[in-house]
Order: structure tokens, then C-alpha cells, then sequence
């Protein structure tokens, strides 16, 4: 359910704070959290305190997984080492610790619908882990997780709960070790071990593979923080329907091969992968149930109430709004700074499916100019030290951000509107499904996101057939003889090839650094313009009606810059 508005300030300190598991007691934490830490300094007490103990300090690497085929984006802090677990891949350490950048809007990792909706769900987010590789294990990882939580971090310790893995199957041996590792940290509850079972507490990376059980750190917010207290019957527990127990950290420990359904062996070495995320451990440490109230949104949101003239109750009042404009300002940025620019595939099609929905939400706010170049300037300003790429590529964000904003705009009213006849129809029909080759009408005539359209269609109670409309998307490209494409955004130019794309084929640019490209696509048009192949304004093309057009081709980008030869194969 949407929240109301944004959510009071969580406080540590409050008297007789009684804890939900096992029977109520009164709190005998330390009272309090750390006080006035910034979001900044959070991150780099993390990394800090593991590179006191031997870690070193790895970056992020790009929201594009390169050389995974397997991946839209990058969506976890293991990404960059799965190599390493598949034992493909080695490093020059065997400790790591790092704040990866994350992208969840595909597949089963698709936190989109709730961005908005909620105080907690976003599209990019950062992702705090500590690793070894065959190197400690479960007693030195639990160990320093409770130090810099309670010790570092005063988090009360009799609020902290630790799950531990219990096989309901019987096949695999309960992770006594980790719980009794748990037991015997200081101030730790014995009564707040708690065991669950696969679901909750194995992990794997797929079918087969490494794999091993997991140990998650969770904390009480207390029971105002309940979101089903009017629920009968309703009872709060870890891993429940309800918001009052709030999982913070993740310890995985890797010490199993599966090499089928029931064959799982004892791995040579034993890994260790932990994973926080950074926005929720921040929403905890600056006392707020919303990540939004952190200060990783709170600047942006500031900016945007700026710029819309708005005071504290229009901000109230338009919450949702405010919430998509940070979170996807944030998102468009990261991703044009590592090269993924508006496009109509693939990853280039999220970034200008974000920057469109970003701007129709502008538009409950009153804003009809582009605006979120303002917004990416405040991430950039704000992240800009721990993510350089942001600052080394603020141009080409704000000229890309600000040119989608403008095609959109020159359509969105059309579009919207024959949106909203759509949904009329239905509604008068007495239909609470829209079909799905109608909404994939909406995207090929008008350019109208399938995303924004489900927007649109759950303001007014109905739903979208989306299995309908890829059943139309595969038609029509059937139809139509699309067999690949591949669209790059320059600016104000685009240059689209399609046709058959043999496996493998392609990687040129691909295979540069994604921080790289940006400059470099930027290079590429202004040669273009040197030569006189495009004028100053350079060449637009806005596929809205079809997925396929005839057009001289300006210039073919390879990871040498500018192709002068191509041949077939």
C-alpha cells in the first residue's frame, strides 16, 4: 500500500522499548544510535574498518556486468568476484571489501512498481560487502559484523536478531557453527538465534554451482513500525509480512559445490560474502523509517522542492511524486555516467524509461521544462567524491538527461492522453484488464513506456496484460524482420543498425571501460560535425512509430572511435 506521506523519526532512546522475540523484556541496549553520522561517512567507516583488518579496498565496478551475458546490470555486490567463485578467476588478495553500485528493474530482482509507492524500494541502490576467498571464516565474520554494528555503530544489541540455517529437508546439516559463533558475541541474546530454512537462509548462485548457508543480522524497529497493526490475528515476527523487523545484513557462507539436485560437496576452500545495503543502514543509523528521510535522497528531494516553489505541506501532499524524481534522478545519472545513455534496447531502454517516468511524475509537480538535469547535478554534487565517474562525466549526464526530457515532452501530452482513452474504453466496457497488443499500440505509435502506462492504468484500478504485450512486441518484430538492433544516443544524434547480429559479434565499444564511453560516443559526434556529416544541431530521430527506418548512416563507433571501414561478418 502507498504510504501516506513521509514517515516520523525513529528514535533509539525511547523508554520501554519492548522487543518481539522471544516474550517481551525491557530494552537494555545502549539507548541510542551513532549520532550525526553522514551517509558519506557510513560508507567509509565500512570500508575503513575492514581495511584495518586486511581488506583491501576494491571499486565499484560499472552498473554494466561486463563479460555477463547473464545480467541487464549489475545487481549485487558478488557480481565482480563471481569469477572467482566459479574458480575461473583469481586476484592478488584474498580479502576485498567494497560499495557497489546496483540496479534491480529486470527479472526476478525488479523493484520498479514499488519505487514510489513505498518508503523503501528503489532501482539503484549501494551495496556494502566483505569478503574472503579461502581465506577466514564464519568466526572471524560474524565476529567483526557484531563489533562495527554494536561497538562502531551503537546499535542497541539487544535489538539484533541473527538467522541461521535449519534444513527442512533434512538433507543438509543445520549451521550450528554459525549460531553458536552468534551466541557467544558479547551482550548477544542466546534467545535471539533464530533458524529458518532454503528459502530464508541458503544461498545459490543457480542450479549448480558453489553454494553454502547464510546469516542474516536483523534489527526491531519497535512495534509503531508495524505496517499491519490493524490487521486481526496479526503477529510480528522475523521474516513475517510486516515492516517491523528489518533485515540489515547478509552473511553467506560459500563451502558447498552442487552438482545436482541432491549432490552437494564440501568446497577445497570456503569463501565468505557478505552483503548491507547502504540505504537502509543509513535510514537505521540517522533514525528515520524511510530511506527517502536519509541524507542520500533528502538533498535531491530538496533540490526538486526548490525548483517546484513548494512548501513542507505541498511536500506531504505530493510524496509519491517526490520519492520516483530522487530515486530515478539518482538512477539516470549512475547510469549515463557509466555510459548507458537513453536508448530503445536493452539497458539504453531503461535509462530513457526511467528519465520518461521521472518527467510524467514532474508533471503532478507542475513542471512542463525539463528539470532533472537540476536533479542529476545534486547527485552529482553528492556522490560525486565516492563515484568519480559521475564528476568526470557531469556534461554528458546533464545534456543526455535534458535531451530525453525534451523528446518526451514533445509527445507526452499525445501520448498520455491516448493512454487515457484507452483506459476509458475499458472502464466503460467494465474491464479491469487492459489488453495487452493495446498497450504495445501505446509504445510503438506513441512511445509510450510500458511502465508509464501501468502507471497510468493503477491510478485507475486497472491492470496491464503484460504477458499480452510481449506476445505483441514478438509479432510485430516478427513481422517487421527485426532480428538485432543496436542504438546508440550521441546528443541530439542517433545512430540505429539493424539486422542480423552473429553471436559474439559487436564488442568493439562494448568491451571499453562503460566510464569511457560517454567521452567517447561525444568525441565520435563532434568528429561527425568536423567533417560536415552533421550539422552543429546534429541529426534527430525520435523512433516512436516504428521499430525500423531507412537513413544514411553518419558513423559506425568501434573501441577505436571512429570505424572507416566496415564489411559484412
Amino acid at each position: 500500500m502507498p504510504s501516506a506521506g513521509p514517515p516520523t523519526l525513529l528514535a533509539y532512546n525511547r523508554p520501554g522499548l519492548r522487543s518481539a522475540m522471544p516474550p517481551k523484556r525491557r530494552s537494555r541496549g545502549t539507548g541510542k544510535s551513532s549520532p550525526g553520522l553522514s551517509s558519506g561517512e557510513i560508507r567509509q567507516t565500512f570500508l575503513d574498518f575492514f581495511s584495518g583488518r586486511g581488506h583491501t579496498i576494491v571499486p565499484s565496478m560499472s552498473l554494466v556486468p561486463g563479460g555477463d551475458e547473464t545480467l541487464l546490470f549489475t545487481n549485487s555486490g558478488m557480481v565482480q568476484f563471481k569469477d572467482i567463485f566459479l574458480g575461473t578467476g583469481r586476484r592478488p588478495y584474498t580479502r576485498a571489501v567494497d560499495s557497489q553500485k546496483c540496479m534491480r528493474v529486470a527479472g526476478k530482482h525488479n523493484d520498479l512498481d514499488d519505487v514510489g509507492r513505498d518508503d523503501s524500494h528503489h532501482t539503484f541502490f549501494e551495496m556494502l560487502g566483505n569478503w574472503s576467498f579461502g581465506d577466514y571464516y564464519k568466526a572471524e565474520a560474524i565476529d567483526w559484523a557484531w563489533e562495527l554494528l554494536t561497538s562502531v555503530w551503537s546499535l542497541p544489541k539487544d535489538l539484533l536478531y541473527a538467522t541461521c540455517f535449519e534444513d527442512e529437508l533434512g538433507d543438509i546439516p543445520r549451521d550450528d557453527e554459525a549460531a553458536g559463533h552468534w551466541a557467544r558475541q558479547p551482550g548477544f541474546e542466546p534467545d535471539h538465534v533464530l533458524f529458518f530454512g532454503r528459502k530464508d537462509n541458503f544461498w545459490e548462485m543457480a542450479d549448480t554451482g558453489p553454494c553454502g548457508p547464510d546469516s542474516e543480522v536483523h534489527i526491531d524497529l519497535g512495534p509503531e513500525a508495524c505496517n499491519l497493526q490493524a490487521v486481526p490475528g496479526h503477529n510480528c515476527r522475523i521474516n513475517g509480512d510486516c515492516t517491523r523487523f528489518l533485515e540489515l545484513w547478509n552473511l553467506v557462507f560459500i563451502q558447498y559445490n552442487r552438482t545436482g539436485p541432491a549432490s552437494l560437496h564440501p568446497l577445497p576452500k570456503k569463501h565468505v560474502d557478505t552483503g548491507m545495503g547502504l540505504e537502509r543502514l543509513v535510514s537505521v543509523l540517522q533514525g528515520t523509517r524511510s530511506t527517502y528521510r536519509t541524507d542520500l535522497f533528502m538533498p535531491i528531494i530538496e533540490t526538486t522542492r526548490r525548483l517546484a516553489g513548494h512548501g513542507e505541506a505541498q511536500l506531504l501532499e505530493h510524496w509519491t511524486p517526490y520519492r520516483v524524481i530522487a530515486d530515478h534522478g539518482r538512477a539516470a545519472a549512475f547510469l549515463i555516467g557509466d555510459g548507458v545513455v537513453p536508448g530503445n534496447l536493452g539497458r539504453n531502454y531503461v535509462t530513457r524509461m526511467i528519465i520518461r517516468r521521472a518527467s510524467l511524475f514532474g508533471a503532478k509537480l507542475g513542471f512542463h521544462e525539463p528539470f532533472l538535469a537540476e536533479v542529476a547535478r545534486t547527485v552529482i554534487e553528492h556522490y560525486g567524491e565516492a563515484y568519480p565517474e559521475l564528476e568526470h562525466n557531469r556534461a554528458a549526464i546533464l545534456r543526455a538527461i535534458t535531451e530525453e526530457e525534451r523528446r518526451f515532452q514533445r509527445t507526452v501530452e499525445v501520448a498520455t492522453g491516448a493512454g487515457e482513452d484507452v483506459l476509458r474504453d475499458a472502464q466503460m466496457a467494465g474491464s479491469r484488464q487492459i489488453p495487452g497488443e493495446r498497450a504495445f499500440w501505446l509504445f510503438s505509435t506513441y512511445g509510450l513506456p510500458l511502465e508509464i502506462f501501468k502507471d497510468l492504468a493503477a491510478e485507475r484500478g486497472l491492470q496491464v496484460d503484460i504477458a499480452g504485450f510481449q506476445q505483441a512486441m514478438e509479432e510485430h518484430r516478427r513481422i517487421s524482420g527485426v532480428q538485432g538492433a543496436l542504438a546508440v544516443t550521441l546528443g541530439a544524434a542517433t545512430v540505429r543498425a539493424e539486422g542480423d547480429v552473429a553471436p559474439g559479434a559487436g564488442a568493439g565499444i562494448w568491451s571499453v571501460d562503460p566510464h569511457e564511453r560517454v567521452s567517447r560516443y561525444q568525441a565520435a559526434l563532434d568528429e561527425l560535425r568536423e567533417r560536415g556529416e552533421l550539422g552543429q544541431e546534429g541529426v534527430s530521430y525520435d523512433p516512436y512509430g516504428t521499430l525500423r527506418f531507412e537513413s544514411k548512416l553518419a558513423g559506425l563507433v568501434s573501441s577505436d572511435g571512429l570505424a572507416e571501414n566496415a564489411a559484412p561478418g
